[in-house]
Parts: structure tokens; sequence; C-alpha cells
């Protein structure tokens, strides 16, 4: 499927500015909406808009249907009434430029919890019943995750996998003496969702009319202490204390030299196809629901899957195994018509990738941090080769900012040497013709004029920012996903050169 010539910026809700400690959906996120209109951008991009678990990584979800309660504005339940205005009269002291997620989840829970008993007390009979028909519409997955979560709470958040047998496994009587049990934390999480959705989806119809499409992530794999691997064991290599046996990952590569350990459990694929892949339907519903297009991260998994024995510390020594194929594609297709997908396509490809790419006719990425290197093919990745039926991103969420790559900041991050880099670099200028004092732009430059059809750019190259405002560094666990951009660095000379270039390149 080919999309439209436009073009857009990467930037995850949680990175907004916001008084409240972490980017949310209220106010700031339809200004920014307004920023993208006025500059002719087209397509905004998110991570993975789930609830975050251990390392609050949007790739490691507590279940793929949900929403991030996070992510609700307090403001926007201030409105709704079911908070008070003095509620957030004592609001700490958050640093503005990142997210301290420790202190942000101490101070907004409670006001969550307080939202839902308010709403249980003093909502119209409208709003209860809206509330109804949405848990009614929803009910095939929000009935478990609720649970699951009022479960984990019960815990003290543990991973599910050391819960007690009779409820790790699920069985019907402690189902249903726990359900009675956490009757009231139950509909807390329900309500929750109902918030999260009703402000995504108040925040999507604001960007549609203005001709804003979103552009959603969807992970492959996902994360073992999850609704969904509870409530579907069957599905995975788990052992008989539900312990994954495999786990995904990649083998070494541009980011590491011993490969990237997930940890991720892997699919049972035969056991998924029996039912027609009945799972990986819904999961594509749902995302088609809430975002306008959709990015398949790590899409080589589906051709070819690295699996790692669990016991190891690294990535070297996996095997490549058969994923699913086309045929989960084909059985998308038949329940929900042809979907636009982006196919995250980076890392070790072959030519089996491309072919099943190319089969249902998703869009490739290019990132041009990975174009200016010295491979006996470079000039095929360079971007005046680029077919139009692909993404050009300047960087993604996993690379350095653009001029943190330039400047070589954080240049442990990657398995090339000093000379290596140094090399790529001259051979980026020369192409670029330009001495690199405003490299960030001129990359921005290069993907808005590129033949690709869509060109995607991280909102800290947008900011000209360095090393300091990198979203994630792959195969860490800790200081990743709290960035956020404080106001005053949009300026209007940056918004003027946008809506210029973007102009020029006819996007």
């Amino acid at each position: 499927m080919s999309f439209p010539r436009a073009s857009g910026i990467l930037l995850h809700p949680t990175s907004l500015p916001s008084q409240f400690g972490i980017g949310d959906l209220g106010k700031e996120a339809y200004q920014f909406a307004d920023f993208l209109a006025s500059t002719r951008q087209r397509l905004w991009q998110v991570l993975p808009l789930g609830p975050t678990g251990y390392g609050n990584s949007p790739y490691q979800c507590l279940s793929v249907f949900a929403g991030n309660p996070l992510l609700i504005s307090l403001e926007r339940l201030v409105e709704d009434k079911s908070l008070e205005p003095a509620d957030l009269d004592d609001i700490p002291s958050f640093p503005k430029d990142r997210v301290d997620y420790d202190s942000v989840i101490k101070f907004k829970t409670p006001l969550l919890k307080k939202s839902f008993e308010t709403f249980q007390r003093k909502a119209a009979p409208g709003k209860q019943k809206q509330f109804e028909v949405f848990c009614q519409q929803n009910a095939s997955w929000l009935e478990t995750y609720s649970l699951f979560m009022a479960l984990k709470e019960a815990h003290g958040l543990a991973a599910w996998n050391t819960w007690e047998e009779d409820i790790r496994r699920r069985h019907p009587k402690s189902l249903e003496r726990w359900s009675k049990k956490l009757t009231h934390e139950i509909y807390c999480h329900k309500y929750q969702q109902y918030q999260f959705f009703k402000q995504w989806s108040k925040l999507k119809k604001y960007c549609n009319e203005r001709g804003i499409r979103f552009i959603g992530d969807m992970p492959i794999f996902i994360a073992l202490n999850s609704a969904e691997v509870w409530s579907h064991p069957e599905m995975f290599y788990l052992d008989d204390s539900d312990n994954p046996t495999v786990v995904a990952g990649v083998p070494p590569d541009y980011f590491s030299k011993t490969g990237q350990l997930w940890g991720n459990p892997l699919y049972h694929w035969d056991v998924i196809a029996r039912d027609g892949y009945a799972w990986w339907i819904e999961r594509f519903r749902a995302t088609r629901d809430m975002v306008d297009i959709i990015r398949l991260d790590h899409f080589r998994g589906f051709e070819k899957y690295w699996e790692i024995p669990a016991t190891d510390t690294t990535a070297l020594n996996g095997r490549w195994v058969l994923g699913s194929g086309a045929e989960l594609f084909q059985a998308v297709q038949n329940a929900l018509g042809a979907l636009p997908i982006i196919a995250e396509d980076l890392g070790v490809i072959t030519p089996e990738v491309d072919a099943l790419r190319e089969q249902f006719g998703f869009p490739c990425m290019k990132v041009l941090q990975f174009t200016f290197g010295s491979d006996p093919k470079a000039d095929d990745y360079r971007p005046h080769n680029y077919s139009r039926n692909c993404v050009v991103y300047t960087g993604t969420h996993d690379n350095n900012t653009t001029i943190g790559w330039f400047r070589e900041e954080d240049v442990n991050d990657s398995t090339q040497s000093r000379k290596e880099r140094e090399r790529e670099k001259q051979v980026a200028l020369k192409y670029l013709g330009t001495d690199g004092h405003e490299i960030n732009w001129d990359f921005i430059r290069l993907a808005l004029m590129s033949p690709a059809d869509t060109a995607i750019i991280p909102m800290q190259d947008i900011l000209g920012l360095g090393s300091e405002a990198r979203m994630n560094l792959p195969g860490t666990t800790e200081g990743n996903w709290c960035w956020r951009f404080v106001p005053d660095m949009l300026t209007k000379e940056i918004k003027a050169r946008l809506k210029k270039l973007t102009a020029l390149s006819r996007r």
C-alpha cells in the first residue's frame, strides 16, 4: 500500500511539555497538533501507547490492548468534573525536560483513583451509561486486563508467574474468588481505560480534522509480564513454572557486539495458527481502530526470528527460526482488508524478508544515519536511489539524535570503530555538500527532498538537540524513555524553517 507524499514528526506523548511531570493527552497535545498543521506536517508518529511496566519501556507493555493511564490528562478530568480544581493545587516540582517515572506514578495514581471514586458517586446517568457501553464493547480484552492489573496490585506488583498456582494457571474457581474480592479495584482499572480511550479518541479526531494522521507502533513481541501471556500461555514457549524456555533478541549488530537480548517470550506459531490467527487479527483490529497507520516493529521476525536460550546472558548463541510468514498477513487481510502498514525492516534483511514485505506491498524504512557506510552496496541505500514506496527517517527512537551522531556522542552504543565513524561522516558531508554546522537541518532537508513518499523527523532533530535528548539506547535498561521538550525550544524561526522546507519538497 502506497501513501500520499507527506511528512511528519516522531514524538511520543510522554515527551510533550506538562506541569504534571509527563506529557499527556491534554492541552499541550492539542498545541502540538496545531504546530504540525501550521508547518504542513501531516503525520504524528508515536511509540506503543500501552501501560508500561519495569523500565518504563513502551515496548514492554502490561497489555497490547490497553492504554497507558499515565497519559490521562488530569486537567481533562477536572473539566469532566471527576476531579476538583483543588485536587491539582499541590503539584510537585517535576523536572521540565525529563520524566521522573517514580515521582509521576506516586503523584498521579492516587488522583486517578480519586477520580474513579468521584465518578462513581457523582457522574450523571448519561456518563455512567457511556462507561458501561465502553466496558461492554471492549469486554474481550478489558475484563482480563483489569483483573490482571488488580491481581498485580494485590501481589505487590510481582510478575504473574510468581503468583499462587491456582490464579497463575487461571483456575475457574480462583478467578471467580479473586474477581469478587477485587471488584472495586477491577472497576477502577476499567474506568482508567475508559478515560484514556475517551481522551485519545478526542485528540485523534482533532488531528484527523486538521489533516493529521497518527502512525502507531505495533511491536512483534510482547512482554512476559503482560495480561496476554498470563491469559494465553499456550501461545508461548514456557516451561512448567511459566518461565520462558527461549526468548527474543537479535544477533550482533550496529548497536551491540553481543547482540540485543530483549527477553520477550517467543510465539508457538503452530498453536496460534490453529484458530486462524484469531488473537493476531484482534490485535491488528484494535491497533487499526486506535491509529491511522501501523508501523510494524521488527518486521523481519515474521519471516525468521532470532531464538535465544532463556538462560543465556547475551544474544550470541541464538539461531534463526521460521516465523509465521505470509500466512499471518493473509489471514489478517482476509479478515480486515488491506491495512495501512509500514514494515520496520531494519537489521539483518534477507531476500526472503524483502519478498514477504513486497508480497503485501508494505513500505520499507530508510534511516539516514545508516546511509553513508562503506558497504559495497552502499550506493543502493543513498537517498537519490530510494523508491517512492518507503518511509525515510533522519533517525528513530533507537538512534542517537542527528547532532549526537555527528559529534560522536554516546559512541559506545555502536560496534563501529572511530575510523569507520569518521569515514562515514566525511561521506555524509561530501554527499550533502555541507560543512556540518547545521547537520540536523541538512539531514531534514535530505529526507524531505528524497523520492520517499513519507518522511518522518524525530522532534529532537527539529529542535537541534544532542545526545542529552536521546530517547533510547538499545541494550540498556536505565535512563531511557525519559526525554521531554520544553515549549521555549520550539521557536518561531524553527517553525518557519520547517514549513518552508516542507512546502519546497511538495509534502
